[in-house]
């Protein structure tokens, strides 16, 4: 069964969905997908990511430790877990990751795979910038990225 919660935080509300356990989706100021059986259920692991998410936002966790169903084609898949690799208050760029993976010449093709993120903050997207250091694209908006890479700025240190 799928079931969601969708909560707020500074940023704006957070859609967390879990399925056989694992979470699915998290997404940012949009309504959950529509699915024939979607619950709106807090589960006790929807709780937990609740509690997690609250702690990075508070600066006091910096590594997330939720169990992930992400399912996507093998190069998105080695694209999300490169961007689980970001220290915590670091960026790299799209060619950082796309020469992480073993593509130095795919840096449209992470582009697409980080806009594809399910799950949001836990995956983080929002620490992969452009080669010149400039913000480029954010599902969630350029000035949401930029509030997640100050919040993890400042308690980095």
């Amino acid at each position: 069964m799928l079931c969601y919660r969708t909560v707020p935080f500074a940023i704006g509300k957070l859609t967390i969905m879990e399925k056989n356990g694992k979470i699915v989706r998290i997404k940012l100021n949009r309504p959950p997908e529509t699915a024939i059986h979607a619950v709106e259920k807090e589960t006790s692991l929807i709780a937990e990511a609740v509690s997690q998410l609250s702690a990075y936002f508070e600066g006091r966790l910096k590594t997330f430790d939720l169990p992930l169903d992400m399912s996507g084609t093998p190069f998105r898949m080695k694209t999300w877990e490169a961007l689980k690799t970001i220290p915590y208050g670091e960026t790299r760029s799209y060619g950082d990751i796309a020469r992480q993976i073993g593509q130095p010449k795919a840096c449209r093709a992470v582009g697409m795979a980080n806009h594809n993120n399910p799950v949001a903050i836990v995956v983080p997207c929002h620490r992969v910038i452009g080669s010149d250091g400039s913000l480029t694209g954010y599902g969630g908006g350029l000035p949401i990225k930029r509030q997640l890479l100050d919040l993890e700025k400042r308690y980095s240190s």
